[in-house]
């Protein structure tokens, strides 16, 4: 039997726009329906209780709208309370950290990862901890970059300023530049990090300013690929998984934001093309007061 009810997909702003593509590309018979708390963002420079309260909010507008699962596609908010959405809600829940983890560990070839993230996510240290559950020999250097989001949720994906901010943000993990622009590595090869876990979901649209700056010999990981193919089985395991579309036909995908419309499509035309432009304003308790 098929469940046609549509995913609930959840982030502070933009960012979860990467992880909805993914679960589109993975399974394109499933309805989704995205909620970006833009009004809001960023998450990752509040307290844990904003975050907390901030998200059950947009959690509870999802589950209103008769959602088959919800996916956290904010890591602020997976980091700081998806022990609470479960206990919350009857339905499954998913969140980014650890697929995104279990990449990272599996990725590294000398064990050493670097994560960078949101302020609140590193404080949460959700990262090291999944990371070391799932291999404990891998060395974890975690490291704030809250610079990042405020560029992204401002459309700023590529340029002068990214291209700064990013080198600037990526320096304690890989090195101070020479009057050159090279890295100078305080540290031999052998003890340099390996791979770089991008620990937002806003980060993956500047993922090639990062890859860029960090250079080739750093694997650029993000949680995008992994939590679709992880809510893919958690679906299958559920017994939630929709029929393939007729002719004719096929899934809905609506797009929400608290925030500017305008500004939300353009960046959702970045990954989507036109295929999804009809952005729809939601008014979430906090915000419209």
């Amino acid at each position: 039997m098929s469940d046609p009810r549509p995913i609930g997909v959840f982030d502070s702003g933009v960012g979860g726009l990467t992880v909805l593509r993914e679960i589109i590309r993975r399974s394109p018979e499933e309805s989704t329906i995205y909620l970006g708390d833009n009004a809001r963002a960023p998450y990752g420079t509040r307290s844990d209780a904003e975050v907390r309260a901030f998200s059950t909010e947009a959690l509870d507008a999802l589950a209103d709208r008769d959602v088959k699962a919800i996916v956290v596609a904010c890591n602020t908010s997976t980091a700081v309370a998806l022990g609470d959405f479960r206990r919350r809600y009857d339905l499954p829940i998913l969140g980014v950290v650890r697929p995104g983890a279990v990449t990272a560990a599996l990725t590294t070839r000398n064990r050493r990862v670097g994560v960078i993230a949101t302020p609140a996510t590193v404080r949460s240290h959700a990262y090291f901890a999944a990371i070391k559950d799932e291999n404990p020999a891998v060395e974890v250097y975690e490291h704030a970059t809250p610079a990042f989001v405020p560029l992204v949720e401002a459309g700023q994906l590529s340029g002068p300023e990214v291209e700064a901010a990013v080198a600037d943000g990526l320096a304690p993990l890989l090195g101070e530049r020479d009057p050159r622009g090279e890295f100078v590595f305080p540290l031999p090869a052998s003890a340099r990090i390996d791979t770089l876990l991008l620990g937002c979901t806003h980060y993956p649209l500047i993922g090639a300013v990062i890859a860029a700056i960090a250079g080739e010999g750093v694997a650029i990981v993000d949680s995008a690929t992994a939590t679709a193919s992880a809510l893919s089985e958690l679906l299958a395991i559920n017994g939630l998984e929709a029929s393939s579309p007729m002719a004719g036909s096929g899934a809905s995908h609506v797009q929400l934001t608290t925030g500017d419309i305008d500004a939300f499509r353009s960046v959702a035309r970045r990954l989507f093309g036109d295929t999804f432009v009809d952005i729809e304003a939601v008014e979430l308790a906090a915000v419209a007061s």
